[in-house]
């Protein structure tokens, strides 16, 4: 099969690493051929890669990390994986996860390869990529969609590469329960993994942070990143910067824009975006909006609106409901639905749970966090 050409990347990026040329923004031209751009980062003296990304607003974040940081994920993922291997790229360049790929490899001084993705993600491209690596120990890193993919009726062939790797992360959004147990069936050794550009990428493997990584939930619910793989800030954006990352007690934190728990073995699970941007079956949702539409309703004194995880759409719509009739009667009937859902068509919430209150915190403020839990553990992931 014919090589994707990943060459100038990678000298790009070692050139940076090493303090020997500037930073680098990789990403991709129509063809598939992976573009290099030096780009100047004045402030960020050890910048080496630059990402760039979109948040709920839709404003281009470039994210700027430092060679530090990505050395500390580098090594920190290592570590976690019990070794240095060859890596398998089936993600674009132009993402953070894409990105770490090429770096690890530097770090690891192995060589990697890069699928051809000119058509897409196939399960056939993928699979004759993977037979090009020869190092006995093998990585990838997916998101979702692609792994389903590649378990939706996989051939021989796919199934046999897909158990070589010794370890495939995932990430980029939830992972349905069915998936990662088809992926379990097939004898495939997946990594579930939460991230960002803002932590040079997947930085909590299985729940459970990396060395050097910590992981927190503070008041509200939201998850607060720390340690040494954060990225040094956004290029051209000290404000933006200030209000993201913030310095407590001598150790630096990432402010996401994540809803999760911590349990008692330190293990973190999220529960869904802080925003209020739901994205459902690829079409996104403000739920902020379904939220009025609902209080306008007969009845509906205050609700609250969450995307929770869902095998079928990525994220569905579920909604917390005060009712002025709290009763058995009551709640019985407005959960059917019958009298409202017709009006709402798709943004109708999947899941309703009714009381007599929304959960409230002392503050007064709505409960954000135990109203999500309570709708993720009523949907059951449907």
């Amino acid at each position: 099969m014919t090589a994707v050409n990943i060459e100038p990347a990678l000298k790009a990026l070692a050139d940076a690493l090493h303090g020997e040329g500037p930073a680098v923004e990789l990403s991709a031209d129509a063809d598939g051929n992976v573009v290099v751009t030096t780009i100047e980062t004045p402030g960020y003296e050890d910048a080496a890669v630059v990402v760039r990304t979109s948040g709920s607003t839709g404003t281009p974040k470039a994210t700027v990390l430092s060679v530090d940081a990505l050395a500390a994920s580098s090594v920190a993922t290592a570590f976690a994986l019990k070794g240095e291997g060859q890596w398998l790229l089936a993600l674009p360049v132009q993402y953070v996860a894409g990105v770490q790929v090429l770096v690890r490899s530097l770090f690891a001084g192995t060589r990697p390869w890069a699928m051809d993705m000119s058509n897409g993600f196939t399960p056939e491209a993928f699979t004759a990529a993977a037979l090009e690596l020869t190092d006995k120990i093998r990585f990838t890193s997916l998101v979702p969609t692609q792994l389903q993919r590649l378990l939706d009726a996989p051939s021989a062939e796919t199934l046999a590469v897909l158990r070589r790797f010794n370890a495939i992360l995932l990430g980029g959004g939830p992972a349905s329960p069915g998936l990662l147990a088809a992926a379990r069936d097939a004898g495939a050794r997946v990594i579930t993994t939460y991230g960002s550009a803002e932590t040079c990428g997947g930085c909590v493997y299985g729940g459970f942070p990396l060395e050097d990584v910590l992981a927190r939930v503070d008041g509200d619910g939201r998850i607060l990143v720390g340690g040494a793989t954060l990225a040094a800030g956004y290029l051209g954006d000290p404000g933006l910067t200030a209000d993201t990352f913030f310095e407590e007690d001598g150790v630096r934190w990432y402010r996401t824009s994540d809803l999760g728990s911590i349990d008692a073995t330190g293990k973190l699970t999220v529960l869904g975006r802080a925003d209020d941007v739901v994205i459902t079956g690829g079409v996104k949702v403000s739920a902020a909006h379904v939220q009025a539409e609902l209080e306008r309703l007969d009845g509906v004194q205050a609700a609250f609106v969450a995307g929770v995880p869902s095998a079928e759409w990525g994220q569905a719509l579920a909604a917390y409901v005060a009712l002025a009739d709290s009763s058995p009667q009551g709640i019985a009937g407005f959960t059917a639905g019958a009298a409202w859902a017709p009006a709402l068509g798709v943004l109708a919430p999947k899941t309703v749970l009714a009381a007599g209150e929304l959960l409230m915190l002392p503050n007064g403020k709505p409960d954000r966090l135990a109203m999500t839990v309570r709708l993720t553990e009523l949907h059951q992931g449907k």
